[in-house]
Formats: C-alpha cells, sequence, structure tokens
C-alpha cells in the first residue's frame, strides 16, 4: 500500500484547532517569550542603527562585523518604516509568524507521511518540545526572535512542497529564508539539491550546469566579495576570545556530543526502512532522506578546515546542520510512536495526548516553578528598575556611552544597547561571539574585558580613569559610589563619569 493512498488530509481546519496550542506551549517551553533576550542583543541595535544612523558611534564596528553579512536587519527596519510599528511589536508578531509558518511546514510534512490526522497533532506537540541540538549553540526553539529560527520554518515547509512532486516553490522558499538568514538556509538548500539529483534523473545534468555560476559566484563573494579574508588562520589570540565558545570546534566535543548528533542517522535510516518493508513510503521520500544524511557528509568535510584554523569554516557554524537531521528524526520517531506499520485512531490519539500532556507540563513547570517571576510573553522592556533605568538612558545624548557590568545583559535580560539604545563599553557574552567575525573587534573586546577586570571590586578612581580612556558618560550599577547620582531607581544608580 501506498502512503499517498492512505496518507492523513491536511486541512486548515484542524490546523486552526492545533496552531494556538502549538505557540502557546512552543512559548511556555521556551520559560516565555522575551523581547531584547539573548541573541536580539545583536539583532535589535542593528535594526536601530538602520532606522536611525546617528545612534551608537562607537559601536559600529561590533555591530556591522555582523550586519553587513546579512540584509536581515535593513530588511525589518524597511518593515519597521513602512509600517509604522514599534520594534517590540515587531519582532512579537515575527515571533508568531515564525511559529505559525513552522506549524503550518510541519502539519504539512505530517499529512503526507502520516496516516491520521492525531499523527499529525502528535508530531506538532513533539516539535513544541523545545532543546538544544548538540554543541550548536541552537536550540529547536527559542523565546525571542531570531532570524534564524523564521528561516527554518520556510525550510521546513519547503520540504513537503518538495516531496508534493513541486521544484518551484521549494526553491522560493529557500531563497526567501537565504534573505532571513544565510547559513540556516544554505543547509536546506543543500538538502533539497541533493534530493532532487537523487529524485529527478532528468535534472542531474542542468543541476550540475546551475552549479557552476553558483560555485562561480561563491568564489567571488569568498575571495572579493562579503567574505574576503576569511580563507585566512585564526592566530592564537583570536583563538584564545572564542575559547568559552566550545560549541564552535567540533574537533573539541567530547565522544558524548558525537554520539549523540550521529545518532539521528541510524534513527532515520531505520524508520525509512521500516516504512519501505511495509510499503508505506512516497515518493521522494527516499531521495528526502539521502539529501538530509547528505549533510553529514558536508559536515565531515568542514573538519580538515576546523583542523586548519580557517576562520570561514568555523563562523558557518556547520554544526547546525544537525537541526535539519533532528527535524527528520523527529518526524519519524512520531510516526513510529503514533502509528507504526498498522496504525489505529487510538494510538495515534494515545500519542498525541501523552506528547501535549508532556509538553504542557513542562512548560508549566518552567514559568511556574524554575522561573517564576517570568510572564508568558514580555513584549516590551520590563517596567523594573533596570527597565526604568534604560528608559531614562534613552533620553540622553545618542552619543552618551556607557560603562555596565560586562554581563549586564545576562543579569537584567537586556543589554544597554537594546533597552537604552545607547554605547555601552563591553557587553560579554554577544560581544565575545561577534568577534568571531572580525579580529580586530575580538581583540577589542579582550582588551575592554581586561580593562574593567572585576566588576563587583571596581573602584570610583578606575571608572574615572576608564571614563578618560573611553570617553564614557555614565555608569550604571546597584553599588553605592562616591561618585555623582544623575538617575536612581531602586537600588540601581547611574553615576555622572563625566
Amino acid at each position: 500500500m501506498s502512503g499517498n493512498d492512505t496518507s492523513a488530509p491536511f486541512s486548515l481546519f484542524p490546523f486552526a484547532l492545533c496552531v494556538v496550542p502549538f505557540v502557546l506551549l512552543a512559548t511556555l517551553n521556551c520559560a516565555g517569550y522575551r523581547y531584547g533576550a539573548s541573541d536580539q542583543a545583536f539583532y535589535i541595535p542593528a535594526v536601530l542603527k538602520r532606522l536611525d544612523p546617528g545612534l551608537f558611534p562607537r559601536d559600529g564596528a561590533p555591530i556591522e562585523s555582523q550586519a553587513r553579512l546579512t540584509v536581515a536587519d535593513e530588511a525589518i527596519a524597511l518593515v519597521a518604516r513602512a509600517t509604522g510599528m514599534s520594534l517590540p511589536m515587531l519582532f512579537a508578531g515575527a515571533y508568531l509568524a515564525a511559529l505559525v509558518l513552522l506549524a503550518w511546514g510541519a502539519a504539512s510534512l505530517g499529512a503526507l507521511l502520516y496516516r491520521t490526522q492525531w499523527a499529525v497533532a502528535a508530531l506538532l506537540a513533539a516539535l513544541t518540545l523545545r532543546h538544544a541540538i548538540a554543541k550548536s549553540g541552537t536550540n529547536t526553539l527559542e523565546g525571542y526572535f531570531h532570524p534564524r529560527q523564521l528561516a527554518f520554518a520556510f525550510g521546513v515547509l519547503a520540504v513537503p512542497w518538495f516531496l508534493r512532486g513541486d521544484l518551484v516553490r521549494p526553491a522560493l522558499l529557500v531563497t526567501v529564508a537565504f534573505v532571513i538568514h544565510p547559513t540556516t538556509a544554505l543547509w536546506f538548500g543543500v538538502w533539497l539539491v541533493v534530493a532532487t539529483f537523487v529524485a529527478e534523473r532528468r535534472l542531474r545534468v542542468p543541476l550540475g550546469a546551475a552549479a557552476v555560476p553558483v560555485v562561480a559566484v561563491a568564489v567571488w563573494a569568498i575571495v572579493f566579495g562579503p567574505l574576503n579574508g576569511r580563507l585566512t588562520r585564526f592566530d592564537p589570540a583570536w583563538l584564545e576570545t572564542l575559547a568559552r565558545k566550545d560549541y564552535l570546534f567540533p574537533l573539541h566535543w567530547p565522544a558524548t556530543t558525537w554520539l549523540v548528533n550521529l545518532a539521528y542517522i541510524p534513527v532515520i535510516l531505520w524508520a525509512y526502512r521500516r516504512r519501505s518493508l511495509a510499503g508505506l513510503t512516497i515518493p521522494r521520500e527516499k531521495a528526502v532522506v539521502i539529501g538530509c544524511i547528505s549533510l553529514v557528509v558536508l559536515f565531515a568535510s568542514f573538519l580538515p578546515f576546523h583542523a586548519a584554523g580557517v576562520p570561514l569554516s568555523i563562523q558557518l557554524q556547520p554544526a547546525r546542520m544537525f537541526w535539519m537531521l533532528d527535524l527528520l528524526a523527529v518526524v519519524y520517531v512520531v510516526w513510529m510512536v503514533a502509528e507504526g506499520v498498522r496504525p489505529t485512531t487510538r494510538r495515534a490519539l494515545t500519542a498525541a495526548g501523552v506528547l501535549f500532556a508532556l509538553s504542557a507540563v513542562r512548560g508549566i513547570y518552567l514559568l511556574g516553578v524554575r522561573f517564576p517571576n517570568r510572564p508568558v510573553a514580555a513584549i516590551w522592556i520590563a517596567d523594573d528598575d533596570w527597565g526604568r533605568v534604560m528608559a531614562w538612558a534613552r533620553t540622553t545624548d545618542p552619543t552618551a556611552a556607557w560603562l555596565a557590568d560586562p554581563l549586564h545583559a545576562v543579569r537584567y535580560g537586556t543589554s544597554v544597547r537594546v533597552a537604552g539604545e545607547r554605547d555601552v563599553l563591553v557587553e560579554e557574552v554577544k560581544d565575545t561571539a561577534i568577534g568571531m567575525y572580525d579580529r580586530g573587534v575580538a581583540m577589542r573586546v579582550r582588551e575592554r574585558l581586561d580593562a574593567v577586570g572585576d566588576f563587583a571590586t571596581i573602584t570610583p578612581a578606575r571608572c574615572r580613569e576608564l571614563a578618560a580612556t573611553y570617553a564614557l558618560t555614565y555608569l550604571v550599577t546597584d553599588r553605592e559610589m562616591d561618585l555623582p547620582v544623575a538617575f536612581q531607581s531602586g537600588t540601581l544608580r547611574v553615576y555622572a563619569l563625566r
């Protein structure tokens, strides 16, 4: 029996019933939605600078070192200008759009491979169980808008279109994903190009011919274009600044990480073989499996360049390819649990119920126990002491530069650049990560972290010295210091440094 004959019918009504619980459970499993969190410490300042070039006169170098490699910041700024939406509302809308598109793509994929609607519901429930892709610096879901999440959703949506025999729509969807987040789209592109090569004999020669201009453009980008200078080698000083970013270096992974990431392969192959022996596979399914597993071969091809310390091989973060394998593995594991070779409605319904219940319990635990003070959705900067200090910062001269705890973004949830829209001497977590793209930025970050030293014991005299060296205007801290107070909210004080 062909999977095409018995696949679950996909319609808007059951999807509409599932999408709201999907969005809610996905958000709960991320411990709530938060504007300005984590990687938004880069994306929001990049967008703000596009909207107002006068912002961040000192921090342009670290912001531009990554921003110039994508057009996501320009695109978001363009939408903000065209719609008049505030960035918090725009980012919240983009977050919801990414989740809805992910649900749509997953439901479409499940409807092709499964034979009951409840199995599709089980897949959606499984995808709300946020987890890390081992040593990749990536989670399957994030509690904030990240362009790679939206790009991933477009990539997921491309897979069922390919399975239906369409080539144009997948190409368009991956192209849109590339504009949003190039590397995420690149891995989906490799997956589907290999799958096309396997599935369409008649297109193998044209695909080979099309590869010539693609390779030519890639060579131009690396030699003369935006990626030029990235085929050199990391020197020891530059590598030292990335010592804590161990996910960037697969050759240093522990054996357990290799076992986890490579375990996707037997899971996918075993499930596919069971489906094949039972006559349940659909056209192009084999091509999708081969295309996905080909990413492991591509990943392996990066390892010699990692060993040689070639920056581009690390900056592309190829370990994120395992995100795509994780997706296909989850699709097949849900099939084995919810249906198997002898599906029943009761079995699929039970699987969906258990997975939804597991997701709900986990999400409620995260927000109710582990992070009890977090709301389900923090769309704007919180109106707490830090939020009020940052609101005051936005009223100061745009050229003002701030001194804060290098870990202030972790401590307070948002960075000075995001919440205050002002330059800051250093923001350790994101600035260190950005240093991966530019040696000059990496050295700047290390120098400033060394200059600050232990912020918990920093003295007024040292703050004045830093202010004189780096033209700093304000210091924000919860410590009482012998400096003039410019603003105060609760225990947080803003001191004028000049």
